[in-house]
This record gives C-alpha cells, sequence and structure tokens, in this order.
C-alpha cells in the first residue's frame, strides 16, 4: 500500500493539517462497529465517532441497505421546482422530535452551510421588512464551522487570522460559566438594550471545538428569554449537540424558551453522507411568505435534499428512535458519570465535564486551556498506539462514542486514559 500513501501525500490535502507535518496519514480499508481497519490489519476503536458525525457505528447495514435501495432508484435531482419521497419523509421525521415550534426545513450539506443558512435566514428575516436589525451576537468561544459568516460568529483565533478583513462585526458575550452567570446575563441584557440587535447565535449547552466547554440550561434559557423581550431572533447551532449526544435527542429539549432557527448536520445521516438541516419556527416563514419576488430565500445548493442523504438520514433516524438506542445512550451516560467521580481527583486533572454521551476531561497545565497546547502531542500518539482513536483539542481529552459501543469497548478507553494520567 506504500503506493497509496506516496499518491495521497504527493496529491491530497487533509483538513487542519500541516503540509510539512511529519505524521503519515493513516490507511484505513474498512470500518465496522466501532472499529477501523487499517490497511496492515490493526483495529483502530473510533472513540470520537469520526469527528463526532458516526452515532450508529460504521457500515451500519441497515443505512447501507437504504443508500443502495435509494441510488438505485433516484440518485440525485434539481430541488429547485423539484422535490422527492426521501426528503418529505424526512422534513416530517425532523419535525417530529425537534422542538414543537419548528415548522420549516431547509435543506443544504453540512454544518457550516446549515449555520449560514440560519444566520442569512435570521438577517433577512430583519430585511424583508425593512427593519434596521443588523447587528449579531455570539458567545465567547463559539465555534460555529469554517465558511465566512459561520467564521464571523465564532471565536477570533489563529484559525481565522487570515481571514479577518472578509468577517464582518459581531458582538461577543462572555462564556456563562457557572461563576459569571449573572454577569453575562446583565452583558447581554446591555447589549440586547440596543435596537440594531437582530441575532444571537449559541451553541446549546456544549461549546465543542473550544474544549468542550458546558453551561447550564438555565442560563441559556434566561439569554433566550432576554432576546425574546427585545426581539431578537435566536439561532442554535445543534451542528454537534444533535441526535442524542447530550443525552436528549436535541439540546434545546433541555430548554424551556425555543429557539427561532435551529442548524443540526453531523449526526443526521448516521455518519454515513453529507448532509445539513436548518429548521425555523412559522415567525421565520411568515417574513418571506410574500409575492414579491424580491423576498424570496435566494440561497441553494447543487445537491440540496440528495435523496440519498436523505435515504440515509432516514434510516439513521429509524435506528435512533428505537428503544435500544435510546437504552445504549442512557448506559453511555451512565458510564461516563461513573468514570468521572472515578478520576475527576486525579493531581493531573484540573476538570471533568460529561453531558449525555459527551465526557471530557481537562488536564492541568501550567500553558492553560488552549487548543495549541503542546501536549496534544503526546495525547494522540499515545493513544494511536494503543489502537484508540481520542483526537484532543489541546490539553482537552474527549471521549465521544458511537451509541453501538458496549460496556466492555468502553471500559477498555477508559482505562487507557487512567493509563495515560498515570504516565504525566
Amino acid at each position: 500500500m506504500s503506493d497509496l500513501h506516496d499518491i495521497d501525500k504527493k496529491l491530497i490535502w487533509h483538513p487542519f493539517t500541516s503540509l510539512v507535518s511529519e505524521i503519515e496519514p493513516i490507511l484505513i480499508q474498512s470500518a465496522e462497529g466501532i472499529y477501523l481497519t487499517t490497511d496492515d490489519g490493526r483495529k483502530i476503536i473510533d472513540a470520537v465517532s469520526s469527528w463526532w458525525v458516526n452515532i450508529h457505528g460504521h457500515s451500519n447495514p441497515f443505512i447501507a441497505d437504504a443508500i443502495a435501495a435509494q441510488a438505485k432508484k433516484l440518485e440525485h435531482v434539481i430541488f429547485a421546482g423539484f422535490t422527492h419521497e426521501p426528503a418529505i419523509t424526512l422534513a416530517k421525521n425532523l419535525i417530529s422530535i425537534l422542538p414543537s415550534n419548528q415548522a420549516k426545513i431547509f435543506f443544504s450539506d453540512n454544518g457550516s452551510t446549515a449555520v449560514e443558512v440560519g444566520l442569512k435566514m435570521a438577517y433577512q428575516f430583519w430585511y424583508n421588512q425593512g427593519i434596521e436589525k443588523k447587528k449579531i451576537v455570539a458567545i465567547d468561544g463559539s465555534y460555529h464551522g469554517d465558511t465566512v459568516g459561520a467564521m464571523s460568529v465564532g471565536e477570533r483565533s489563529p484559525f481565522t487570522n487570515a481571514f479577518s478583513p472578509l468577517l464582518f462585526d459581531v458582538e461577543f458575550i462572555d462564556f456563562p460559566s457557572a461563576d459569571k452567570e449573572d454577569y453575562v446575563v446583565e452583558q447581554f441584557k446591555d447589549i440586547a438594550r440596543q435596537k440594531n440587535v437582530g441575532v444571537f447565535i449559541f451553541e446549546p449547552l456544549v461549546q465543542g471545538a473550544a474544549g468542550m466547554r458546558m453551561y447550564s440550561p438555565a442560563v441559556l434559557d434566561r439569554l433566550i428569554q432576554i432576546a425574546q423581550e427585545t426581539n431578537i431572533i435566536c439561532v442554535a447551532d445543534e451542528v454537534f449537540t444533535g441526535f442524542g449526544r447530550t443525552g436528549k435527542l436535541f439540546a434545546s429539549h433541555y430548554l424551556k424558551n425555543k429557539p427561532d432557527i435551529i442548524a443540526v448536520s453531523k449526526g443526521i445521516t448516521g455518519g454515513t453522507m453529507a448532509l445539513g438541516v436548518t429548521s425555523c419556527s412559522d415567525k421565520i416563514v411568515k417574513a418571506f411568505e410574500s409575492s414579491d419576488v424580491l423576498k424570496t430565500f435566494f440561497h441553494g445548493h447543487s445537491y440540496t435534499a440528495n435523496p440519498i442523504a436523505c435515504a440515509a438520514a432516514n434510516a439513521s433516524f429509524d435506528l435512533l428512535m428505537r428503544d435500544d438506542c435510546q437504552q445504549n445512550i442512557r448506559h453511555i451516560s451512565s458510564q461516563h458519570d461513573n468514570f468521572k467521580q472515578k478520576i475527576k481527583s486525579h493531581k493531573t486533572v484540573k476538570e471533568v465535564r460529561n453531558i449525555g454521551t459527551i465526557i471530557a476531561i481537562e488536564l492541568a497545565s501550567q500553558a492553560g486551556t488552549s487548543y495549541f497546547n503542546d501536549i496534544r502531542k503526546k495525547i494522540y500518539p499515545f493513544f494511536l498506539e494503543r489502537n484508540i482513536l481520542l483526537r484532543p483539542l489541546g490539553n482537552v481529552i474527549y471521549i465521544l462514542p458511537p451509541y453501538v459501543i458496549k460496556e466492555k469497548e468502553l471500559d477498555a478507553v477508559y482505562r487507557c486514559v487512567e493509563m495515560f494520567l498515570e504516565s504525566l
């Protein structure tokens, strides 16, 4: 397989990877369940669900069969002026599990584009009514994707520095950690009183890329209430938190106050196909229901509502709603709780955070919490040498397994984490 490695090195540009990296990418030949099989026969536990997308295990036969059947029937059709059953069924399925105020589904093709759609919907909501509310508010530390709009509402960092001149202005409130909740609420109140604030975007309860930082539903409810009282559109980025990751089908289900717009992707197809969805309430829809063609939402993608991707998402939905899947989610959550209690007092651990199927171990470090903390260079190879894929966020080790992982397999990951902590 050396020829494939050589061709890869010559022709392919990998994401989030230096072009002068000395680390060779690992060639994966196949995958099944929680295991990735390399070209030399190693079986690696995918303990991060391949960038958080795989919820039902790799090569899931139920989803694969749905994809194959759809590919033989209708592979794609332009979605402007046409429709098809997989998209209609998926829209119906999603509306049945999203917060009750969600009324309409717009299809795109990944998390960043789902967020872009949400931002554009919210912005045009005001434009269509001739109202000047152009300011957007986000939470410090946010990550919403890598397209320009999504970068604009995310934290300014080395990831975005090169594109600073392209990013539009956003007002950031502090992260509402337990010790700053009241302060952040007052901070948001002060901003919300400005008449030009039109949009508030947030990752509900968990900031994934920021190191799995978690905050309470209660404080988010307070922020959304303020937004609603001052007529600000709320956009929930559930790209990561959707489809059971937090223990509920959506993180928004922990809230009393409902967002106006929700962006989802990642787990939507069970990790098999690229698909993004943005849902919105009737309040949003009404601003676009006009005989004036200039009030149309002029947005679309070549592969909008791809039938094969929609078929995969419908199969994933069926699996997600089964009792055994929901039981697995609860069991993983319980195991994470137990593991947290076991290691939270370890001398090398600063904090352990968990919600649902997400657990994050923040290591104590003089360099502080940062994606670029050098300890990540130790973490990744340590676990990979032991056939476990854990891709750290700087000094934060997180475990985010597919829901099909067995208790003994998750325990094996925990034991390896303990080994690493003891090695420090």
